[in-house]
């Protein structure tokens, strides 16, 4: 359950306890889409020794089923790499850097397939996409978790928000979340979480500052919890902080593909 939770703040990475992620949104070359789920699955063992040896603990890979993303180089792949501190996160920046996984991947493929192949593969990292955007999530709250662990072909809603005020983050835990978590357990919701960027690559979009991480129940009624909210004064006073506090962008809803943890 832990390392789920690391998922998902974003997906795996926000709990109140500040886990990190680094959440990479990648633009696939046209026809090139198996290629690049050969390689996810490629690396698949060597995820799972990185996590055995402490180097990460989780690593997701999700397909955009939907987005509302208009711009150039939109994101057709999500990866989500999970770790449990930001000297976890820096160490495994500093892995690749190094090149030291390599090393890593002829362990994890010892007596299974040549060095040669391996370092055909290593190489051919990036080919496949015509763009990736990489931002580093610290998590800020999280609600509680229901339904059992994710399994490839659950779906989440990613959403990306630009804080307005400086008790933002405040209004979401004291405001949303409370409500949120009454309609999870009703078995409407299953799951939010809210993290906030604190690094991101030049290339990554620049005006977001957070990002909101749901995982819904299908066919379920979630919108109960507004609705009576917005029948009082107070809750809609609240409301009204509420949606002042931020201004929502871009957001689309992800399917689960690989995840390792």
């Amino acid at each position: 359950m832990k390392k789920i939770l690391l998922l998902l703040t974003l997906i795996f990475t926000i709990t109140t306890s500040a886990q990190y992620t680094i959440l990479s949104a990648i633009d696939i070359n046209e026809g090139m889409e198996d290629q690049y789920l050969q390689l996810e699955e490629f690396f698949g063992p060597v995820h799972d020794l990185a996590i055995e040896k402490g180097i990460q603990d989780l690593q997701a890979v999700f397909k955009v089923v939907s987005t509302s993303d208009d711009g150039d180089n939109v994101a057709n792949y999500f990866i989500v790499t999970g770790f449990s501190s930001k000297e976890q996160l820096d160490a495994y920046n500093t892995s690749w850097e190094e090149g030291k996984w390599l090393a890593l991947t002829k362990e994890a493929y010892k007596g299974k397939m040549s060095s040669r192949r391996i370092t055909k593969y290593l190489n051919s990292v990036g080919s496949e996409s015509n763009e990736r955007r990489n931002y580093h999530l610290v998590g800020v709250d999280a609600s509680i978790w229901a339904g059992g662990d994710l399994r490839p072909g659950d779906k989440m809603n990613i959403l990306g928000t630009i804080a307005k005020t400086d008790d933002f983050e405040q209004y979401e835990s004291e405001v949303y979340k409370p409500m949120i978590e009454k309609e999870i357990l009703k078995g409407n919701h299953r799951y939010w979480a809210l993290s906030r960027i604190y690094e991101r690559t030049e290339n990554a979009y620049g005006d977001i500052t957070h990002m909101f991480f749901n995982v819904g129940v299908e066919g379920a009624n979630n919108t109960e919890g507004w609705e009576k909210m917005q029948s009082t004064f107070k809750g809609q006073k609240l409301i009204e902080g509420l949606q002042a506090a931020s201004d929502h962008q871009n957001g689309g809803q992800l399917e689960l593909i690989s995840i390792h943890n």
